[in-house]
């Protein structure tokens, strides 16, 4: 979990500058954090707001996310342990907005957006954010293939990217809000140059669940090893290490005339639960 915390590239402040401006985040506000992990998004966030409920349900994301927060001097976070599939049944009350990073995904979307109809206030959205550096028309950094070259020696080739299947739904996201009461979407992005040292590229691999210290058991000393020399090799004097990333959101919102909670008899059946 710290690697994950540590290492992965923040947001961009520009997604919290512009949620501050569009909804008026004046400190007054409650905020869904959904799958908050470790709070990449609940931290910049808490400051602009009176309360984030972030739930997550692994306990050690949400002892680290305590750590951090508690570290940087961050109150107003509600964190709490549970999922999508029993939010209704956690009194979280009512939200301005529900934030998920990669979280969506995992969930069954169309059922959580409905749930979410019930809780998210009059003029409020859902916000699914992104951070990363896998994007068709990003160059890719030029150590990347010494990077992939070592993983190769280290990893079983049956299993590159961990031990289960990839999830990721076939029909997009914007497919699915489209259909749901939060159809009208504005997709936004922001690039910049992520500078590394060589401990925070070797420090990154560590935060990939395929090359986590779990993951490489007893081999993560000969990886870690074999990754210094090939980065050193590439660039002697230790880096720097750039790469472009680039932050991304998909901001729904009610249609007109729709923008309020269904009364009671049309929530559903998951809201008496």
């Amino acid at each position: 979990m710290p690697y994950y915390a540590r290492f992965r590239p923040a947001y961009d402040p520009r997604l919290f500058a512009l949620l501050a401006r569009r909804f008026t985040l004046d400190g007054s506000q409650r905020v869904l954090d959904l799958g908050a992990g470790s709070g990449a998004l609940t931290l910049p966030l808490a400051p602009l707001l009176r309360e984030v409920i972030a739930v997550d349900p692994e306990p050690a994301m949400i002892a680290e996310g305590r750590r951090l927060a508690a570290r940087a001097g961050v109150g107003g976070i509600d964190w709490r342990l549970g999922s999508s599939d029993m939010l209704l049944a956690m009194n979280v009350g009512p939200v301005l907005l529900t934030v998920m990073g990669a979280s969506f995904h995992w969930t069954d979307r169309e059922r959580l957006l409905r749930d979410l109809d019930t809780l998210i206030e009059p003029g409020g959205a859902v916000v699914l954010a992104t951070c990363g550096a896998r994007h068709d028309d990003l160059e890719p950094p030029p150590w990347l293939p010494v990077v992939e070259e070592v993983r190769r020696r280290h990893l079983d080739p049956e299993r590159p990217r961990g031990s289960g299947p990839a999830r990721y739904p076939e029909v997009r996201h914007q497919e699915v809000l489209l259909r749901s009461p939060f159809s009208r979407i504005e997709e936004v992005h922001w690039d910049r140059t992520v500078r590394r040292g060589l401990d925070e590229v070797v420090g990154l691999q560590l935060s990939y669940s395929f090359t986590s210290p779990a993951a490489l058991g007893s081999g993560r000393t000969a990886f870690e090893r074999d990754l210094r020399q090939a980065l050193h090799a590439f660039a002697p004097g230790g880096g720097p290490f750039d790469e472009r990333v680039r932050t991304e959101a998909l901001i729904a919102v009610r249609p007109p005339g729709r923008d309020r909670p269904p009364p009671a008899d049309e929530r559903p059946e998951s809201a008496g639960t």
